[in-house]
């Protein structure tokens, strides 16, 4: 489309035109457009450029001429030669390779005008060959050198203008990204002192819940004080999660989040947000999954509660370096899930005690025992939508967890609350 519109332009301004030589030789500003276009147009051959828009230029003006009264046959020799300025013009250009030298504008500014020179030396003398008389003096050497420096400089210095703006705003097109990044930045800065706030919170209420648990478990009477800690520390993190929500949301300008999601979505989302968790972590895991299933859901919160609870405990169980899998498949009625790890596996002693609660294997670096509530939950929340969980199989180098639940809860309409 450039190159069209560049060969349409040069013929209509070579109209444009003045003939100092009293004969059919002209300087136009057609000329100047195809000079232009040579070097804007990076992408199209100039050799190509120079061709089309010769011949082009040939039968525009014999077109012309023809719609005067002209013939073909009388037309043809006076308007050719113009098409070799074109055409040595592009295949000097090519030769020396002229674009390379833009970066230097006076450079190319002369380089540019010995280029138009040349070429006017050539048309001219196709014009002398096909008959055309023309008398050879120093004036009309220095008039052909002085319109090759007029049309070259102005070429140049428009287009170097044109390069100027455009780099002008892609600089502030830059600049304002910079200050959204900045932004963005900021903003993420502040709310992660929100999140380890909040992460500080749930840590200490799932402790002392885990404890009032006990304590009823057991029959001992507990202090209704603990139930109200636990309840401001809930609300804290309750608004916590809003200030966060809503600063997110303001930051990456996100749509509200639909209640309704695809499985194979939920499944992507499960999958990237625990790669962020091993690299958090320092570990190099691989996670692939298959979760090619034709199936949306509203229960969305309790499958990632799940998934991401599977996972997370795959990605810790990994030392180092490992595999993370996750497959969702429909077999009957039962949506299935499986989540396979190349982890260190579960010892068979503790196979049976992994979902009882308050059962744990792991650690923090300062020795503190973890709750051990996490498969619990994520037991209670698929017993919840008359589901299964189970330990398929664990050893060193793989471990399979199996979830399934039938699609007729999935597809049930969730109960707001």
């Amino acid at each position: 489309m450039g190159a069209v519109f560049l060969i349409l332009a040069a013929a209509f301004f070579g109209e444009m035109k003045v003939t100092p030589f009293n004969n059919s030789f002209r300087f136009s500003l057609g000329s100047a457009v195809f000079f232009f276009g040579l070097i804007s147009f990076t992408t199209i051959s100039p050799i190509f450029i120079g061709v089309c828009t010769g011949f082009f230029v040939t039968g525009f003006r014999i077109a012309l001429d023809m719609l005067t009264g002209e013939t073909f046959a009388g037309s043809l020799p006076v308007h050719l030669p113009a098409a070799f300025y074109y055409m040595s013009f592009a295949l000097l250009a090519k030769i020396i390779n002229f674009r390379r030298y833009m970066d230097w504008p006076i450079r190319a500014g002369f380089l540019g005008a010995a280029l138009d020179f040349t070429s006017n030396a050539v048309e001219l003398a196709f014009r002398h060959f096909f008959g055309e008389p023309f008398a050879l003096t120093y004036q009309n050497v220095a008039m052909m050198m002085l319109f090759g420096i007029l049309r070259s400089f102005s070429v140049i210095g428009l287009y170097n203008i044109f390069m100027i703006r455009h780099l002008r705003a892609i600089g502030e097109a830059r600049q304002q990204e910079l200050e959204r990044l900045v932004m963005i930045n900021t903003g993420l800065y502040e709310e992660t002192f929100y999140l380890q706030k909040s992460i500080a919170y749930m840590e200490e209420i799932t402790r002392k819940s885990y404890d009032l648990y006990s304590l009823l478990l057991e029959g001992k009477k507990a202090d209704p004080h603990s139930a109200l800690v636990i309840a401001e520390h809930i609300h804290e993190v309750k608004k916590d999660a809003q200030r966060i929500f809503s600063g997110l949301s303001k930051l990456i300008g996100q749509e509200p989040l639909r209640r309704r999601l695809p499985i194979s979505e939920l499944c992507g989302m499960v999958m990237r947000a625990n790669e962020k968790f091993a690299e958090l972590l320092g570990k190099k895991i691989r996670f692939t999954h298959a979760c090619r299933v034709d199936l949306s859901t509203d229960h969305v919160y309790a499958l990632l509660s799940v998934l991401n609870n599977l996972v997370a405990n795959a990605v810790e169980a990994i030392p180092s370096a490992g595999t993370i899998h996750l497959q969702a498949e429909l077999k009957q009625s039962d949506l299935v899930f499986e989540v396979t790890d190349s982890g260190t596996g579960i010892a068979k002693e503790d196979a049976d005690w992994i979902f009882h609660p308050g059962f744990t294997t792991k650690y923090d670096p300062h020795g503190n025992p973890s709750t051990g509530i996490g498969l619990t939950h994520a037991r209670d929340i698929v017993q919840s939508l008359q589901g299964q969980i189970r330990l398929v199989s664990s050893r060193p180098g793989q471990t399979i967890f199996r979830l399934s639940i039938p699609t007729g809860q999935l597809l049930r309409k969730e109960e707001r609350k």
